[in-house]
């Protein structure tokens, strides 16, 4: 018999979104309506909480593990928590295709009715054959004493259920079932991606599939919406990719950040979050209602879901398969605004999973130089594994082609007078040209990948080839100072996981 859930006071199982925007009108604190009659509420969490995320398990492999012990006294004390409480339902699937989708729920406090109809949007919904596989218990009004800043995430893969203490953001509904969801792809012979996806109509009547790979807040969902040749848009965040290039999508909806949102550089996404069955959280809304995307005084990690019937999209049934892998990299240095990679690299450059860090990681991760492998920060076990597996199915994908595109600057950072900034327009041209087969390439003596010798119309051929850039500035000895560094510490970093295949390690020279 699977999880049962806590007995509560009540509880109002799948309830309309209607109901749900009445609820939050009647109850919640820092509640807005804004210019475009949406909701905005204002997050006391402002991004996913890492250090509190703690993986029920005895393995010392696991990253934050808590012994199941400790775990049944925090199930105890949230199940006591509930039995007087107004509670709600929300059930639909992860995924719409009946070959892999994935029964899942929340069971949420009333108090705090935004995060469950926002879920909404992103379940597709349940049907005579759904039964109960993912569980996400929610508690906002129930803190943590004792764990980091009060509040805890307990994820159970045992039994698949993620309990959520005294959190208010949304990310952790969202990230409690695609979680649980990254640990079944894997033990099915598959692997979870952070990864946008959009299909592109070919010339020649053949329909080709796009995974855009990156952290959050790197430009993943922004390249993803944003169209060329006629693209359209399947999946903002999480897809599962099996061997010979399969790939299944997991929501109905999205969720987008708001922060920088232009209706020039983002019409999908713009239109999306300007309808009034919206839902937004953390972003700037005056008190009168008027929306400044542009405002990041409270966070910069402000988002939005919607649904996906409400835009343009592709249909998520029976996606052809992977022709075509991008890894985001929001870099400022050396990193050209495109790369192709070469075979054996693909997998390293998957486990290097640099970027600059966002917003959407918290204040810890906020504009610092990371390295995420895969850049998925929600892997469940040693990220060797992840590797391993990135390269197993690679090997069944003997036509897909790999690269890495930077979506931040060259040069420097963003007040250094010296750098360019890769811009929307940059990457979507990149984007085009990449499935027009429109891009000249010549090897980058520095490191091994293919760099754009032409890319037809692109504004700025800096961009394409940093050296040139340093060169031109009198900036040789520095740029040849960071290819040196990021040798040494992409081959150290490299090898600090234990089981990944060599190959994947001796790709970096």
């Amino acid at each position: 018999m699977g999880f049962e859930l806590p007995t509560a006071g009540s509880v109002i199982a799948n309830p309309t979104q209607a109901e749900m925007r009445e609820w939050v009108l009647e109850h919640m604190p820092r509640v807005t309506v804004t210019e475009f009659d949406n909701i905005n509420y204002q997050a006391e969490v402002k991004a996913r909480l890492a250090p509190s995320t703690f993986f029920i398990t005895e393995e010392e492999n696991y990253k934050n593990r808590m012994p199941r012990a400790e775990y049944e006294e925090w199930a105890a004390k949230q199940d006591a928590y509930i039995a007087d409480k107004e509670m709600v339902l929300i059930e639909g699937y992860i995924g719409p295709d009946p070959n892999f989708r994935t029964g899942s729920r929340l069971f949420m406090e009333k108090i705090q009715s935004n995060i469950p109809a926002m879920q909404q949007q992103l379940y597709f919904p349940k049907d005579d054959e759904w039964t109960p596989e993912f569980t996400v218990v929610y508690t906002p009004g129930l803190p943590a004493p004792g764990k980091p800043m009060d509040r805890l995430i307990l994820v159970d893969h045992d039994n698949y259920v993620t309990r959520v203490f005294g959190s208010d953001y949304f990310g952790e509904s969202k990230m409690g079932g695609l979680r649980m969801w990254n640990h079944l792809v894997y033990h099915r012979g598959g692997l979870a991606l952070h990864s946008g996806l959009k299909t592109f109509p070919d010339v020649d009547g053949e329909e080709k599939s796009m995974l855009i790979l990156g952290l959050s807040g790197t430009g993943k969902t922004t390249t993803t919406f944003r169209q060329q040749l006629g693209s359209l848009p399947v999946q903002d965040d999480f897809t599962a990719l099996f061997p010979g290039g399969k790939i299944y999508s997991t929501e109905n909806g999205c969720f987008a950040k708001t922060f920088g949102l232009d209706p020039e550089d983002e019409p999908t996404i713009y239109g999306g979050t300007t309808r009034s069955d919206a839902w937004l959280e953390s972003t700037w809304v005056s008190p009168e209602g008027k929306v400044d995307f542009f405002n990041d005084s409270y966070t910069a990690n402000g988002r939005s879901t919607f649904p996906l019937a409400n835009i343009r999209h592709r249909d998520p049934n029976n996606l052809p398969p992977a022709s075509y892998i991008l890894l985001l990299n929001r870099n400022e240095n050396i990193i050209p605004a495109v790369a192709k990679l070469k075979r054996e690299q693909a997998a390293a450059y998957f486990m290097l999973g640099e970027t600059k860090g966002t917003s959407a990681g918290g204040a810890a991760e906020a504009g610092k130089s990371l390295r995420v492998p895969g850049t998925n920060p929600f892997f469940f076990d040693n990220d060797a594994l992840m590797g391993n597996r990135f390269l197993e199915l690679l090997a069944t994908m003997p036509d897909v082609e790999v690269y890495l595109m930077n979506t931040g600057r060259v040069g420097g950072a963003d007040d250094d007078p010296r750098s360019k900034k890769v811009r929307i327009p940059h990457s979507s041209a990149v984007v085009q040209a990449i499935v027009e087969d429109s891009i000249e390439w010549r090897e980058d003596p520095d490191f091994g990948y293919f760099i754009a010798a032409d890319l037809p119309g692109f504004p700025d051929d800096e961009l394409l080839r940093p050296r040139e850039m340093y060169e031109a500035q009198g900036r040789l000895d520095e740029y040849d100072a960071m290819v040196d560094r990021l040798k040494t510490e992409r081959r150290e970093y490299i090898r600090t996981f234990p089981g990944l295949d060599e190959s994947v390690i001796t790709a970096l020279g």
